[in-house]
């Protein structure tokens, strides 16, 4: 699912250093960019993503319900900023869950946010029965504030060489499957909003989707316009 309509990611109020991300990045670069934004990073758009993630949610939800009734799924939030799609994802599966048992494919709930696009972390409410787990190399402090979860440091090279986030989110307790002797989690949804883009190599971006192939059902990219080609 890609959003062609929204800008590109940026940080918004607390981490937008200039205006123009174009020129945020010929001037310090992706990475410094983002090293120096990442602990106050927002996402102006949450807005839009909300309702990406809502509209993908309800068709994912009517394709797969037969398969994951019974079972919490897991979504894997890659280069999850400050938790847009986490925020969104909890709120829709709260939202939703009484009509979960009517098999009725469900609507997504309201969502409660200022006018920064942010939500409250003292208000957000995690339903037990949708489970996370989270990456992005940058924002670990800012998505550890706003959900109050977990995040793992990893880049996407990383996740191309097969590492995942070595603990998963539910409601009541937070799984480490670091040293899992099991075989890697079966992740049902790799979601990843604005920032698939930012993997300009042609070569690097198929080994991270080869890799994600293998652990994922789903791959849900979100972007300010058609790239990357897939």
């Amino acid at each position: 699912m890609v959003d062609s309509t929204r800008s590109h990611r940026v940080s918004g109020t607390l981490g937008n250093l200039q205006l123009s991300m174009r020129a945020n990045y010929d001037q310090y670069g992706v990475d410094n960019y983002y090293r120096k934004v990442g602990a106050t990073y927002r996402n102006p758009h949450f807005p839009g993503v909300r309702a990406c993630i809502y509209t993908w949610l309800d068709r994912w939800w009517a394709y797969e319900r037969g398969s994951v009734r019974t079972r919490p799924p897991l979504i894997f939030d890659m280069a999850c900023g400050s938790g847009e799609v986490t925020v969104a994802a909890y709120e829709w599966w709260k939202g939703a869950s009484s009509k979960r048992k009517s098999r009725v494919p469900p609507k997504g709930g309201n969502i409660v946010a200022n006018s920064s696009g942010t939500s409250n972390p003292s208000s957000f409410q995690h339903p037990s029965d949708v489970h996370i787990m989270a990456a992005d190399p940058y924002t670990v402090e800012a998505y550890l504030e706003r959900t109050t979860l977990p995040c793992a440091p990893l880049t996407f090279m990383e996740i191309a060489q097969g590492a995942l986030p070595p603990v998963i989110s539910s409601f009541n307790s937070l799984r480490d499957v670091s040293n899992s002797q099991a075989s890697a989690p079966k992740v049902d949804m790799v979601i990843c909003s604005f920032a698939l883009h930012l993997v300009e190599s042609p070569s690097e971006l198929f080994a991270l989707l080869w890799e994600l192939s293998a652990n994922a059902h789903w791959l849900v990219v979100l972007a300010p316009h058609k790239k990357p080609e897939i």
